[in-house]
């Protein structure tokens, strides 16, 4: 049986009290003291409507590509800008948009199951926010659940709303570690990203073997023995 829904709103750190428990509720954003890897955005960030950044950019993309000396009478080009512009708002910074945050819905843990559950292989598809170019890769992510369990689809979903804007992949192994924590409720979670860096392969250095590791562990994981777990259990 569902017994809990999550409400759709982007993550935002978490702080500890002064005996190391979590808070019920997440502390503001806007605390100096705590540590915030949450996406910079402006405060008017979703004032205007999806048709209405798709017609801004469009504008600035055509701009570019005619700075650039291109001819968008030409029918190849003529459509770019516009296609440029939704697959942006639409697909790949979705995520930005809290109101694109997946339902996630829990269930009762009635099998009373208390090791931990991986999902390896999570497809990755992000953008580089220093060259606007893609990283792409493969997230792993587990849990130990206590008295509730998530469905499947949606760790695969979480990691993909938040892989779907402009990030760094340090920044991105947080935020999807600290939403299943709040979804989730427990602080028994691991993350691992193994990714490819356009901005490495595809200009600058051109080292098109290059790949980047990045990890997050809480709770139960930071015991050596179910971290090793996690990790066999991810490369095997």
């Amino acid at each position: 049986m569902v017994i809990t829904e999550i409400p759709n709103h982007p993550s935002i750190p978490h702080s500890t009290d002064a005996t190391g428990n979590r808070p019920a509720t997440p502390v503001s954003a806007a605390r100096q003291d705590t540590p915030s890897f949450a996406t910079p955005l402006r405060k008017d960030a979703f004032e205007l409507s999806d048709e209405d950044k798709i017609a801004k950019i469009e504008g600035h993309f055509q701009a570019i590509m005619q700075t650039l000396g291109l001819d968008l009478s030409d029918d190849s080009l003529r459509g770019t800008p516009g296609r440029v512009a939704k697959m942006f708002v639409k697909e790949t910074f979705k995520g930005l948009n809290p109101a694109n945050y997946p339902k996630i819905s829990l269930f009762d843990n009635k099998y009373q199951y208390r090791r931990m559950l991986v999902e390896r292989d999570i497809p990755l598809y992000s953008f580089c926010e220093h060259h606007f170019l893609p990283l792409y890769g493969k997230a792993h992510v587990a849990y130990i659940p206590n008295g509730k369990v998530i469905g499947l689809s949606k760790l695969n979903r979480i990691v993909e709303h938040f892989a779907r804007r402009p990030q760094v992949q340090e920044r991105l192994t947080m935020q999807i570690a600290d939403e299943l924590r709040r979804v989730l409720g427990v602080e028994d979670v691991a993350v691992y990203i193994d990714a490819q860096h356009m901005c490495v392969q595809a200009r600058g250095v051109h080292h098109h073997h290059s790949g980047t590791s990045t990890a997050e562990y809480g709770g139960k994981f930071l015991n050596e023995h179910i971290r090793n777990e996690f990790l066999q259990a991810i490369k095997s």
